[in-house]
């Protein structure tokens, strides 16, 4: 694939645009849209720029591409937000105008479904971020979590090398949003016990892709992911979504990953700490714990089958649990094995 480009970064007082190319939840969740627009001004010195699908539930794959394009196209717009998740922006991406894209590189920050932007960037040439969600993370109920912020604000505005710190404390269980009273309300976290490292003690440094692992699994079933050859020398990053996949079907997906060889071509694979915990799947603190040991077995036997001198690193604290540190999708990641110490380049 070669050196992606960064984008230029935002300023303080700069106008980003906040788009719902996955789900128009901001229109189901107002309170919780609102807190995190009012931080993005507070917090951040940004004016958010709201497109016409960004409130608007059930807008077409067409007209969310339109908005993503115009978000791109203005020369006034300096980022690119996405408000949360889904489950279809794989629909959206071939309507986008790719020609504008690449004239017109920004910096776009997503997870979950968006990884299928942040994958569609990458195959233009263009470093993204993973992470970032004006509902999630920006609308967190309680107060901001310093991680979370200290990393998008370093993600936005800088481009030097950033350390990546294990959370003392995590959550992946969320004030439910359908109260608008719990917004004052902190959630509830638990004990960090720091990264979980695997493989040879070495350092592997190299630009970034992956990120949620079920999304990964569509784009190898559309073939709209990278070659091996494209990929080769590359740190994967991998998540799991609040639909809490179980240790089979992780299992699975990592191992068809291998099967196309694609787990060959990376000499790191960071993994983020596992959501275990959604209100239709209520779990206890103990059976939390066994869903990441679960599922962090299932990873590491597939891995050790298809490239056991990888080094693997679990429960770094990215993508669906609180804090989200934001990763260079595309961009550089150095994993030290020697120092136990992740560093990112935004």
């Amino acid at each position: 694939m070669g050196t992606l480009s960064y984008p230029p970064k935002a300023r303080p007082g700069d106008r980003v645009a906040v788009v719902s190319p996955s789900a128009g939840l901001p229109a189901l969740f107002p309170h919780v849209y609102e807190l995190g627009l009012r931080r993005l001004r507070e917090e951040f010195g940004l004016e958010p720029v709201e497109y016409p699908t960004t409130r608007a539930t059930g807008a077409n794959p067409r007209e969310r591409a339109r908005d993503l394009t115009a978000a791109f196209a203005d020369p006034g717009i300096t980022a690119v937000l996405a408000t949360v998740g889904g489950d279809d922006l794989i629909t959206v991406t071939p309507h986008l105008d790719d020609e504008v894209l690449r004239a017109n590189p920004k910096p776009y920050f997503g997870y979950s479904d968006n990884t299928n932007m942040l994958n569609h960037l990458y195959r233009l040439g263009l470093v993204a971020y993973h992470g970032g969600s004006v509902l999630v993370h920006l609308g967190r109920p309680g107060s901001p979590h310093p991680l979370t912020f200290a990393s998008l604000r370093a993600a936005l505005f800088t481009s030097d090398w950033y350390e990546l710190t294990p959370a003392r404390q995590w959550g992946d269980r969320p004030n439910p949003w359908t109260e608008p009273d719990t917004l004052a309300d902190e959630p509830e976290m638990l004990p960090g016990e720091g990264w979980r490292w695997q493989g040879p003690q070495r350092v592997v440094q190299g630009p970034t892709w992956g990120g949620c692992l079920e999304i990964l699994h569509w784009l190898m079933a559309t073939d709209r992911v990278p070659t091996v050859a494209e990929l080769a020398g590359s740190v994967l990053i991998v998540e799991t979504s609040n639909e809490l996949p179980g240790a089979k079907e992780v299992f699975r997906i990592v191992r068809n990953m291998g099967e196309r060889g694609l787990l060959a071509a990376f000499g790191a694979i960071v993994v983020g700490r596992p959501k275990a915990w959604d209100f239709d799947k209520p779990l206890s603190v103990p059976e939390r714990r066994a869903w990441g040991e679960a599922q962090r077995d299932a990873i590491l036997r597939a891995v050790t089958a298809y490239h056991p001198d990888a080094v693997v690193v679990f429960d770094v604290d990215f993508g669906h649990t609180d804090p989200q540190l934001i990763i260079p999708y595309g961009g550089e990641m150095r994993v030290d094995a020697v120092g136990r110490r992740i560093a990112v380049r935004y």
